[in-house]
C-alpha cells in the first residue's frame, strides 16, 4: 500500500477489558486521545490516580505514561499520533490538512489539565463522539474500507469537537481570572487581534488601563513577555515534531520573518532556532 497520511499513527480498540497491558508505542507518541466508552477504575497518569467513567476523553503527550486498574468490564478506543506523523508530506492538501490538525492539537494540549478528563458539554457532543470513534477505528482497521477522505473527516471532526469542548470548559471554568486569561491566550494564540491588551481587557470586563498591571502582578512578567514566551514554546513543538520550515513557523506565530524567529528563539533556548533544528537530528 503507497504511504498515505495515516502510515504514523495507531487506532486500537479494547472492548469490554478487565485489563490492559503496557501501551508499546508510548516512547514514540507525539499525542494520544483515550476514549473511554463505558467501564469503570482508575488511570494512573504520571504517578496521579484518576477515577474514569463513561464517555471520557484524556489526552498524552510523549513524556506521559499511564495504566488502567479497571474495576469493571473497560471498552475504550486510543488514536495515537506517532512522533513522524507530521512530517514528510508530499501532497500540498495534506500539508494544508495536517496544519489544521496540529493548531487544534496544540489548543487541546495547552488549554486544559491532561491529568483530568476533558469533560464534554451535552450529551449530544458525547453521543456524536461514540459514533466518530466508530467510524474512524472501523475505516482504520479494514483493509477493504481505508478511505482517506472518511480518515480525514473524522479525525478533523474528532479534533474539532474536542477543541470545542476545550473552549467551552475554558469560559465555564471556576477557576481564577488569571487562569482563565492564561487559557484564553492559548486559545487564540494564531490571532492577533483577539490577544491584544484590549481585546483580553474586554473579554474579562477589566479595564484597559489595569489588565497590563494585573496581568504582571499576578504572572511576574508583561501580557507581552507571556505571549512571546508561549510562541516561542509552541515554535520549539514545531520544531521537534514537524518539518515545518523557519519561514512558515514563523508566519505561523506571527514573527516578523525567519530571522526574528531565528534570532529571538536565542533568548529561549540559548540557541537560534536553526540551530536547535540541527541538534535534534
Amino acid at each position: 500500500m503507497p504511504r498515505t497520511i495515516f502510515e504514523n499513527m495507531v487506532i486500537q480498540k479494547f472492548v469490554d477489558k478487565t485489563s490492559i497491558g503496557f501501551c508499546q508505542y508510548t516512547a514514540i507518541r507525539f499525542f494520544e486521545i483515550l476514549f473511554i466508552e463505558k467501564g469503570n477504575g482508575k488511570l494512573n497518569i504520571n504517578g496521579h490516580n484518576i477515577t474514569y467513567g463513561d464517555n471520557q476523553i484524556f489526552v498524552f503527550i510523549p513524556n506521559d505514561k499511564y495504566n488502567f486498574e479497571i474495576e469493571t468490564p473497560t471498552t475504550v478506543t486510543a488514536i495515537k499520533f506517532l512522533n513522524n506523523f507530521f512530517t514528510n508530506f508530499s501532497s500540498d492538501d495534506d500539508v494544508v490538512q495536517q496544519k489544521e490538525w496540529f493548531k487544534k492539537i496544540e489548543t487541546i494540549l495547552y488549554s486544559t489539565n491532561r491529568v483530568n478528563n476533558i469533560k464534554l458539554s451535552s450529551d449530544t457532543e458525547r453521543n456524536s463522539l461514540l459514533a466518530l470513534f466508530t467510524v474512524i477505528f472501523n475505516e482504520f482497521t479494514n483493509n477493504e474500507l481505508k478511505n482517506e477522505l472518511i480518515l480525514k473527516a473524522t479525525l478533523q471532526s474528532i479534533l474539532h469537537i474536542i477543541s470545542r469542548n476545550v473552549n467551552h470548559e475554558v469560559l465555564q471554568s471556576e477557576s481564577s481570572k488569571i487562569q482563565q486569561i492564561i487559557n484564553y491566550i492559548h486559545y487564540n494564540i494564531h490571532d492577533a487581534a483577539l490577544i491584544s491588551n484590549q481585546a483580553i481587557a474586554s473579554e474579562f470586563n477589566i479595564s484597559k488601563n489595569y489588565i497590563g498591571q494585573f496581568f504582571k502582578k499576578q504572572m511576574g512578567m508583561s501580557i507581552k513577555k507571556y505571549i512571546l514566551n508561549h510562541k516561542l514554546k509552541l515554535a520549539e513543538t514545531r520544531l521537534k515534531y514537524t518539518d515545518y520550515t523557519l519561514s512558515e513557523i514563523a508566519l505561523e506565530l506571527g514573527f516578523t520573518d525567519s530571522s526574528h524567529l531565528d534570532k529571538t528563539f536565542i533568548s529561549y533556548k540559548g540557541v537560534t532556532a536553526s540551530n536547535y533544528k540541527l541538534q535534534l537530528k
